[in-house]
């Protein structure tokens, strides 16, 4: 006989957890379902983001940044270090505890909000008048009915066409963050979020990077002048970033040679011992056995939803990667509440407008809003400020001014409609920007407010007073 739930949850990653957890905290029974294995094929939630993503991702960004500040930031500091070197086993292995403490964490979260997790592959059986028959397939093989179904399934990485992914040598996010050795050269192709923070990890340890990218412009989704300040200090690290760039042929042998043309039409052939491959992300519904119920699905295969993640089942939910919107761990777990809130009758929220997005480079990248290129193509009439760190107190102390706060508000109400940083801990400093733009406040209600000296959230104030053209440290 089936185990009976108001809500199951397909999914433990950052919408799936969340969302099993509000509902639970809202009064229902609530089931998750997660396969994600660890190494010794325990269960291991938190889906992509917690085991190859986000969670490893910054681990390793945060390690390799301390090495290269000891082999070449610490002596402006006065603190000499002789005899540097790269444990990367001890470092990897840093990375590993730092997923685990994560698995771990959801796990005691499902236990104290009495979710009751399942450890395995779920699918869609059949439907009647009293909800969904989910099966699950793992270490032990059950079968569930909920009266409420939320997919939170996320994503993988698109492959290329005529180059499949084996860990090895042709890498995903997964195998980019498992490199067993500093390689001498590696080659990435994709300029975005992943192949940057990736290709900046491996180069600080040593390797010789290049970024091969289809697209004209450096970050296109990006302010253009963040873009290009981006760019600068990027190539000044070392990074080869190529634009403009056909792949050719790929031949995978002890190396990975990758034939490509670049933007003015010349022929290249270059030789990489690893090569990670990062051109985007394809939602999963594998195994989920959708055409059981008539589950509808979008021509690019991701779950058809409304604007309130209803898909097109009664009482059928979707959220996170595997709908339409931004790939984004942040924007999965709002949509997992809002929808729980709403089985549970309330009204739950989602703001797409003010959904901060985040690189992790060094300098760290961050915005929430229109850039400007897109106010531009509107034709909405603005105002532009900004504020570099280096007229900065605390980015001086901190021996870190590269980069700049800028501000983009209404030309008539001052209204916000978008900030952009680069620089140090941007991804902390958006957070206001987003408080403020959420509660539709104008540049001058930032210029206004008191910030902390010194503090790099200074420049925030000085870019919003750069807006009416009376910055005070620049």
């Amino acid at each position: 006989m089936s185990k009976q739930f108001d809500v199951i949850v397909i999914g433990g990653g950052p919408g799936g957890y969340i969302a099993a957890i509000r509902a639970a905290q809202l009064g229902m029974s609530v089931a998750c379902i997660d396969e994600w294995k660890n190494d010794k094929g325990g269960p291991a939630p938190g889906g992509t983001c917690t085991n190859v993503g986000c969670i490893p991702s910054k681990a390793l960004l945060q390690s390799s940044e301390h090495f290269e500040h000891a082999g070449h930031g610490f002596a402006e500091h006065g603190i000499e270090v002789k005899g540097l070197k790269l444990n990367l086993d001890q470092m990897l292995g840093r990375k590993d505890t730092v997923v685990k403490q994560n698995n771990d964490g959801i796990l005691y979260l499902f236990k104290k909000n009495k979710v009751t997790f399942f450890h395995g592959r779920g699918a869609f059986v059949k439907s009647d008048a009293e909800g969904y028959e989910i099966s699950v397939t793992g270490a032990t093989n059950e079968s569930l009915k909920g009266k409420h179904i939320i997919l939170a399934t996320g994503s993988n990485p698109r492959a290329l066409p005529s180059t499949p992914f084996d860990e090895k040598l042709v890498l995903s996010n997964t195998g980019a963050l498992a490199i067993d050795a500093v390689p001498k050269k590696l080659g990435v192709i994709g300029a975005g979020v992943i192949g940057l923070e990736m290709g900046s990890v491996w180069r600080r340890l040593g390797a010789e990077v290049t970024i091969l990218e289809a697209m004209p412009t450096f970050l296109g989704a990006v302010d253009e002048q963040i873009a290009k300040e981006a760019h600068k200090l990027f190539t000044k690290q070392g990074l080869v970033i190529e634009m403009g760039v056909q792949i050719g042929e790929i031949k995978v042998g002890k190396e990975v040679t990758v034939n490509y043309t670049d933007a003015d039409g010349k022929a290249h052939k270059q030789q990489f011992d690893r090569l990670i491959v990062s051109i985007g992300r394809v939602p999963n519904t594998i195994g989920l056995n959708a055409e059981a119920v008539g589950l509808t699905l979008d021509e690019r295969g991701f779950i058809a939803v409304d604007a309130d993640c209803r898909s097109s089942l009664p009482n059928v939910w979707a959220v996170g990667d595997v709908v339409r919107g931004p790939l984004l761990a942040h924007k999965a777990e709002e949509e997992g509440v809002a929808v729980a809130e709403r089985i549970a009758g309330q009204h739950g929220h989602v703001n797409f407008n003010t959904i901060p997005w985040v690189i992790y480079t060094s300098p760290e990248i961050a915005w929430v809003g229109k850039t400007e290129q897109q106010l531009k193509a509107e034709g909405i009439a603005y105002k532009a400020g900004s504020f570099p760190f280096m007229a900065n107190g605390r980015a001086r102390a901190l021996g870190d001014t590269s980069g700049m706060v800028k501000f983009l508000a209404d030309a008539t109400s001052d209204e916000i409609l978008g900030v952009h940083i680069i620089g140090p801990m941007a991804s902390e400093l958006i957070a206001e920007s987003v408080v403020a733009m959420e509660f539709r406040a104008s540049a001058e209600d930032i210029a206004r407010i008191c910030h902390a000296h010194p503090s790099l959230s200074e420049a925030t104030k000085e870019a919003a007073l750069a807006v009416d053209k009376r910055s005070l440290n620049f």
